[in-house]
């Protein structure tokens, strides 16, 4: 039998369960604390969890919203996609047979564009969706651009315009001609407008701009030519692209409808000049069969004489001396025995004056220089009547029946001073004439650079466009 333990014992073992106890309160209490840590962790992983769980319910759905909105804006703008051509009727001009025709010209010219730009845009831009629309926008002056052809015989009558731009017009729903009235640069403004306003219309494909006449669409262009949406665009030639659209053709597409558009400008006084020498009187010739006034009294009932310079407003004859001198003429021959008529002698010739270049401003403003004056002197040149055209553009067409004297021999002062009395007469092609013989104002010799005002007022027989022109010459064209 064991013997029993001593107080010491019992006292050492107490000692020993009472630290056990200590160390498994102590690990209690520390698995204890890491519960509630763990807890806490798991409270707030929840919470997190069910944040994010919210969350991503949300964007689905906004993700889900917004997808469907882009499939309705994709739709929408495939719907209304569009080519846009824009064209200035003020140069670039359709093709006479078309113009010549009048409404049914303008039907043919519209459908003719039509094709070609559908013809393009479906070798050019193939993801274009078959639904596409074709809108024209044609700007002009369109009684200056009637004028004009009826001046050059492309047509018999102004009206004949206005038709073309009527059968033009309506011929498609998208296209219209646009009359811009008269004025410098006024079809250049809203083409530009229009141009930048459609630029970065999403539901603009492309633009097919048709300039190549002008100059001053290149300050456009070249803003442009930097940007992404270069690709964009067209230039659509007509005439050969002048000097600085040439430099920066490269940087776009470009194209060339055959058989719609004029490829060389209108040339007025060439075409006057042909048309009236065709037309102008021959004085009658003698032959050993027929006598002299015979044949004169034949040639006075056949000819007429041009309504332009003898034609009187109330048709009273006293007042037109031509008609009155050919019928005298007439009268006096058939009633007198014939003689020998003698040649009126040759109308002396000046020499021609070389016109070697045209300057002009930034606008594109023609700028002739204005040669000093004594206004007595130009009186003085004034009571002579020289023939302003004979003297200084040598091309009278009225030769020996001009009613201006020919056969005076100006001194080069005098030539001057007539140079400067035709310049004042306005020039009908306004600041853009860009014949290099033309004797006319392109400028108000009046005003003042940079203002519009004029001594003158209303009653300044020179445009609006053309006072306060910029003088500073920034181009020259050679001759």
């Amino acid at each position: 039998m064991d013997p029993e333990p001593s107080t010491n014992d019992l006292r050492r073992y107490f000692d020993e369960l009472r630290g056990t106890e200590h160390a498994k309160n102590g690990l209690i209490e520390d698995l204890l604390a890491r519960l509630d840590d763990k807890t806490q962790q798991y409270q707030k992983e929840k919470l997190d969890h069910a944040r994010e769980s919210y969350f991503n319910r949300d964007i689905q759905l906004r993700v889900s919203a917004l997808e469907d909105e882009l499939q309705t804006m994709k739709a929408m703008v495939e719907r209304d996609a569009f080519v846009l051509v824009l064209i200035d009727g003020d140069g670039m001009i359709f093709e006479d047979r078309l113009i010549e025709q009048g409404e049914a010209g303008g039907k043919e010219a519209a459908g003719k564009l039509w094709a070609a730009v559908r013809d393009y845009v479906r070798s050019k831009m193939l993801g274009l969706s078959s639904d596409y629309k074709i809108v024209t926008r044609v700007y002009a002056n369109l009684k200056g651009l009637s004028e004009t052809c009826h001046r050059a015989g492309i047509i018999i009558s102004p009206n004949i315009m206005e038709e073309f731009v009527r059968g033009f017009t309506g011929s498609k729903q998208l296209f219209d001609f646009i009359d811009v009235g008269s004025g410098k640069d006024r079809a250049d403004d809203k083409i530009c407008e229009m141009f930048k306003l459609h630029l970065y219309n999403c539901h603009c494909r492309h633009i097919i701009f048709g300039c190549s006449h002008d100059n001053g669409y290149a300050r456009l262009l070249e803003d442009v030519a930097g940007q992404p949406v270069v690709g964009q665009i067209t230039l659509l030639e007509g005439v050969p692209f002048e000097r600085e659209l040439a430099n920066i053709k490269s940087k776009y597409e470009t194209t060339k409808f055959d058989n719609l558009f004029r490829t060389s400008k209108i040339n007025n006084y060439q075409h006057y000049h042909q048309t009236t020498q065709q037309t102008r009187p021959h004085p009658p010739q003698t032959s050993p069969q027929t006598p002299l006034g015979q044949q004169q009294m034949s040639h006075e009932i056949s000819f007429q004489p041009p309504m332009a310079r003898t034609t009187s407003l109330n048709g009273n004859s006293s007042m037109n001396p031509m008609a009155t001198s050919w019928a005298s003429w007439a009268s006096t021959a058939s009633a007198a025995p014939p003689t020998q008529v003698a040649s009126p002698p040759l109308t002396p010739q000046p020499t021609p004056a070389k016109v070697t270049s045209i300057q002009r401003n930034k606008y594109g403003q023609r700028i002739d220089p204005i040669p000093q004056y004594d206004k007595s002197e130009m009186k003085r040149v004034q009571k002579i009547k020289m023939c302003n055209v004979h003297f200084l553009r040598q091309d009278c067409i009225y030769g020996d029946e001009c009613d201006h004297t020919h056969s005076y021999r100006p001194n080069k002062n005098e030539l001057a001073t007539l140079r400067f009395v035709a310049r004042q007469t306005p020039c009908r092609f306004g600041t853009g004439c860009d014949d290099p013989k033309c004797i006319y104002g392109h400028r108000c010799p009046a005003g003042a650079e940079g203002t519009k005002e004029c001594r003158f007022g209303s009653l300044c027989r020179f445009g609006e466009e053309m006072h306060g022109v910029d003088t500073k010459v920034v181009k020259t064209t050679k001759v």
